[in-house]
């Protein structure tokens, strides 16, 4: 009896002291998300050294006039906090990243751990939209490496929250809907900004410069360079007759 007492007991402690099967496949989609996070925000930070030391570089995600690093990553809004955006994302990822691997391992999370970690989803969150707006509307123009911190962004960050909402308020209605409704949340979310993409470019994101296109940019730009201005020329005749 004392045996069976015991064994109930010890099984109760993992139930609450344990991460649940859920956390676990959370732990998964933050180990997932935290790497590509960080892989892209390190990648967004090389970039940027790059264009310091060669200003006119022309990077490697620099697709066309629409698509490309190169358009955003100079612009005030890639450094709000007056360092680059990226920096903070390798950072914020990175710990993403390494609590995600800890809940895969069966390692419960305090509760202020989860407090905190929702605070900065929330700004994550709210961060990124932030940054998309500006992309499509002031920027006018989408940086590809930005837009997988976007899409590794999105799950996460609302992944978590119907996670703590369902933890904090088990018995709530709310916290039913979200479990039952996650994937369709994300889903309906990701619809959202393609839509929004789409509606402000359409297909213009996927233009390449054509090649005569260049070489009529180029041979202008080098006409340009050696023609001497007509006004100029007259002034310096004139000036010499006199």
């Amino acid at each position: 009896m004392d045996e069976q007492t015991l064994t109930a007991e010890s099984h109760d402690l993992e139930l609450v002291d344990g991460p649940t099967g859920a956390d676990r496949g959370l732990g998964l989609l933050m180990a997932f998300g935290g790497v590509i996070g960080t892989i892209s925000a390190a990648i967004l930070v090389i970039e940027k050294v790059n264009l310091l030391e060669n200003p006119g570089k022309s990077l490697n995600c620099d697709v066309n006039p629409i698509v490309g690093c190169g358009n955003v990553i100079n612009t005030d809004q890639a450094s709000v906090f007056g360092f680059p955006n990226p920096i903070m994302g390798v950072a914020a990822f990175a710990i993403v990243a390494t609590l995600g691997v800890l809940l895969v391992a069966r390692v419960a999370l305090p509760a202020f751990v989860w407090v905190g970690l929702q605070v900065g989803v929330v700004f994550g969150l709210g961060f990124v939209t932030w940054l998309q707006y500006q992309s499509l509307y002031e920027i006018n123009a989408l940086c590809p490496y930005c837009m997988v911190v976007w899409s590794v962004t999105i799950p996460v960050a609302l992944a978590i929250t119907i996670r703590n909402i369902r933890a904090w308020a088990p018995g709530a209605a709310i916290s039913r809907f979200l479990g039952n409704w996650t994937v369709l949340i994300i889903a309906l979310w990701y619809i959202g900004v393609i839509a929004a993409i789409w509606f402000r470019f359409g297909s213009d994101i996927f233009a390449w410069p054509s090649a005569q296109a260049t070489r009529s940019i180029t041979c202008a730009s080098r006409t340009s360079r050696s023609v001497t201005p007509p006004t100029s020329w007259l002034l310096s005749l004139t000036s010499t007759r006199l």
